[in-house]
């Protein structure tokens, strides 16, 4: 792996790595209409990402190789879809607007149910970020360098506001600036883990990048529509979450098309 993929695959981290230093300039929580308008925010970019980023360069890719074009993308997104409904389905974690933990019964500490939500929220973008390098890596002309960096870029950006909504909160349950820093530092560790996992898997078996990208699309997917929009939602102002998405969306958009 060379210098340039290695970067690439840790501006994510790095993104919620700054966005959880915040808990040391912020004094009380973040206000409820910003935290709408980052969920938005975080939202539109991964909607964006999940359609010019992945999506589009799987179907292109299904359509140059001769075979059915929408059924790598098909397949893959639901495949997707179904891993993150699994990990959400058994994995026991809280997210920051909720009382009632989801997934299996386990005694937990309420701060590392949090952590564990935001971690499941980061596995499908480090797997995105992980197959476009791999795609690049393997000089598809679907995919370049600059397009996977402009991706790496673009959630980084959503990541950093994402850090600070996880560190605040585990601030508030007690924890004292440092410890909530490096908790929600290590919420964003599985970005560069997935990252690296799929292209190890995509080097091995090249044909299955189209899947991959759709598979990546499918998980982004899930987290936007089971998690954020809902949490961009819940109570009065749900149409600063809206601004958000349309903020977010166009960012990651012009991002992929201009650099991509």
């Amino acid at each position: 792996m060379n210098q340039n993929v290695l970067l690439g695959i840790l501006i994510p981290f790095a993104g919620t790595a700054l966005g959880s230093g915040m808990v040391f300039f912020m004094k009380k929580e973040m206000n409820g209409r910003l935290q709408k308008l980052l969920l938005g925010f975080a939202s539109g970019v991964m909607i964006a990402a999940a359609v010019w980023s992945l999506l589009i360069p799987a179907l292109d890719m299904s359509e140059e190789s001769g075979g059915i074009a929408w059924f790598p993308a098909a397949a893959g997104f639901l495949l997707g879809m179904g891993f993150l409904l699994i990990l959400d389905t058994l994995t026991p974690h809280l997210h920051f607007t909720e009382e009632k933990p989801e997934g299996m019964p386990a005694h937990l500490k309420k701060t590392t149910m949090l952590v564990l939500a935001v971690t499941l929220h980061n596995i499908p973008e480090g797997m995105a970020v992980g197959v476009t390098f791999a795609g690049a890596m393997a000089e598809n002309a679907m995919m370049t360098l600059t397009g996977a960096f402009a991706l790496s870029v673009g959630i980084a950006i959503q990541n950093f506001p994402e850090g600070a909504i996880i560190s605040m909160p585990l601030k508030g349950q007690g924890l004292s600036k440092t410890r909530a820093f490096i908790y929600g530092t290590l919420s964003g560790i599985v970005e560069p883990a997935a990252a690296f996992l799929t292209i190890l898997l995509t080097g091995l078996v090249v044909p299955l990048l189209p899947y991959l990208l759709s598979f990546a699309a499918g998980a982004m997917i899930y987290v936007v529509v089971e998690e954020l929009i809902p949490e961009a939602q819940t109570g009065e102002h749900s149409n600063i979450g809206t601004i958000g998405v349309a903020v977010g969306f166009t960012l990651m958009m012009i991002l992929d098309v201009a650099l991509g």
